[in-house]
């Protein structure tokens, strides 16, 4: 399908920024491209209670293709606990199901405007103390650590992210942080493959957008990706040489601001 050059180039820009902003910082592109993404779909005129349902999922989309250089870095370090990641995976896929194919089909858009805005303004609180806990906790048995994953997974299907949000405290209390985010990144991609396919039967014939299956739309996909898989080195690169403790907490101010907008919106739409 033929794509307008000014919504090429729209996307172009929020995959460079949220690629960069990810390196950069760390955070998931999520909190980035959902409120852009919604935005954008509201100028084109895309049933208003869609829009965000279609920002969210489109959003997780890109995190299976993004998780993967990310999963193979860390690999490679070996500090990720495949262990856990096997043992998380049957809770990641009932809790990301329940999200992408319960709840999506149930619940109004501007609800999940509202969890998401709440979900942006945990996750600048976050950035902006940024607390870093020592593993101390002892890791739960099998069946805790499935129901912890299946809370994962739910949570992240519903505000399109990839889990790290609530896995990284997690485990960051229990193992080296390092082996946390390691083991965050693995998550994610069970997590957004298994929540992409929920979107697509969750939203199979709703009128969406042209290019879109189900709640994903594809040429966002295909765009975003391209340019933030080439931009997230290049923030991760600059992390190196500038302040970016300073940095997290400006950007979790501007956060605020985002989770105050959604809200606004989800409370009046």
């Amino acid at each position: 399908m033929d794509l307008p050059l000014s919504l090429i180039l729209e996307l172009a820009v929020l995959g460079v920024g949220a690629g960069f902003l990810a390196g950069l910082l760390g955070i998931g592109g999520g909190m980035v491209m959902v409120p852009f993404l919604t935005l954008m779909l509201d100028m084109r005129d895309v049933d208003p209670s869609l829009t965000i349902k279609m920002a969210i999922a489109t959003s997780m989309t890109t995190i299976i293709f993004t998780s993967l250089s990310s999963v193979r870095a860390h690999h490679k370090k070996g500090a990720v606990m495949w262990s856990v990641v096997k043992v998380f995976a049957p809770g990641l896929v009932v809790g990301s199901l329940l999200a992408s194919l319960g709840v999506f089909s149930l619940v109004k858009g501007s609800y999940l405007s509202i969890v998401f805005a709440l979900f942006v303004g945990y996750a600048a609180t976050n950035m902006f103390f940024s607390k870093k806990p020592v593993g101390e906790k002892p890791m739960p048995g099998p069946l805790g650590q499935m129901a912890m994953a299946t809370v994962i997974g739910f949570f992240s299907g519903l505000v399109g992210a990839g889990g790290a949000f609530l896995s990284v405290p997690f485990l960051s209390k229990r193992v080296p942080i390092h082996a946390a985010v390691a083991t965050s990144a693995a998550i994610g991609f069970p997590i957004a493959l298994t929540n992409m396919v929920g979107y697509v039967i969750s939203g199979w014939g709703l009128p969406t957008m042209p290019g879109a299956v189900g709640f994903v739309w594809i040429p966002a996909v295909v765009i975003i990706c391209a340019f933030s898989i080439f931009m997230a080195p290049r923030g991760a690169a600059m992390a190196h040489r500038w302040p970016v403790q300073k940095l997290k907490r400006a950007f979790a101010v501007l956060l605020y601001f985002v989770s105050i907008s959604m809200l606004f919106k989800g409370l009046t739409s």
